[in-house]
């Protein structure tokens, strides 16, 4: 038999307590991320690191940014170290396709084009063609920017190229690879409007006030998305659920008030829903 010293308290574990604890360590387990292996295979995120405040290069030489934030809490939720590979943005899609990176999160708008080549995830931005155009034009609409004469800036392999292919009938259409390439095209007054996502466009305008303008009404609407090669399914689906639990628990919102608050209230003034 086992004596207990009179001045030690007992402790009774009653079953109510005991379902407690259960509980809480379940549910514990449930929403925790998972823990980071010390041999996980890394996650191989491709991004163009020159798409800032979305995907840049910060000034400690590092990857940078909202995508950025995002890939890191989805290597986290995967319980994997984030690599994140700088490819220009022509190159993600046959990178994916290699094996070179395991998706692309680099600001890419899910159409049924790429959707022949790649899985999309869910989306998690929605957001629209915009037009960046000189701060003196009279041009109101897309209408009264594609006119003979006119010449329409949009950067190569983006869905501003292939909006203006589809629907500019008059204006000549100039493609550039580099998005400052496009924009000083509008600064220097020899192009009549660069077509390109409506963050950008914004951005843009207000980096050059004196000389560009912008006008934030889509041309038409637009969706981000993540993507995959097709018989990646698995990881697919669990992109998915961290997708839902990060929008469920304000990621999205903390993001937007972190790096668009600007944009936000502009997008609000203009009465165009935000894009989060």
């Amino acid at each position: 038999m086992k004596f207990v010293p009179a001045d030690q308290p007992k402790i009774r574990i009653t079953t109510n307590m005991m379902t407690r604890l259960f509980i809480i360590l379940f549910i514990a387990l449930c929403v925790a991320p998972c823990a980071l292996s010390a041999d996980a295979e890394p996650l191989h995120v491709g991004m163009d690191l020159s798409y800032p405040p979305f995907e840049t290069i910060g000034p400690d030489g590092q990857p940078s940014g909202i995508s950025v934030e995002i890939a890191r809490g989805l290597a986290e939720h995967l319980g994997r170290p984030l690599r994140v590979e700088n490819i220009p943005f022509t190159g993600l899609i046959p990178a994916l396709k290699s094996g070179k990176i395991d998706l692309i999160l680099s600001s890419m708008t899910a159409t049924p084009e790429r959707a022949k080549a790649v899985a999309f995830s869910e989306p998690y931005l929605t957001t629209g063609l915009a037009a960046l155009i000189p701060k003196d034009s009279k041009a109101s609409n897309l209408a009264e920017i594609d006119r003979a004469g006119n010449t329409v800036i949009v950067r190569q392999g983006t869905t501003g190229e292939v909006f203006a292919r589809r629907n500019l009938r008059a204006a000549s259409i100039l493609t550039l690879e580099k998005e400052n390439a496009c924009v000083l095209e509008v600064v220097q007054g020899k192009a009549a409007a660069f077509i390109y996502d409506q963050m950008s466009v914004f951005q843009n305008a207000k980096r050059n006030p004196d000389t560009t303008r912008a006008l934030l009404a889509p041309l038409q609407s637009e969706s981000w998305a993540m993507a995959f090669r097709p018989g990646d399914s698995d990881l697919l689906a669990k992109t998915n659920e961290f997708l839902a639990a990060f929008r469920a628990s304000g990621g999205f919102n903390r993001l937007a008030d972190k790096y668009l608050p600007e944009e936000k209230a502009a997008f609000a003034a203009q009465g165009i829903p935000f894009v989060f």
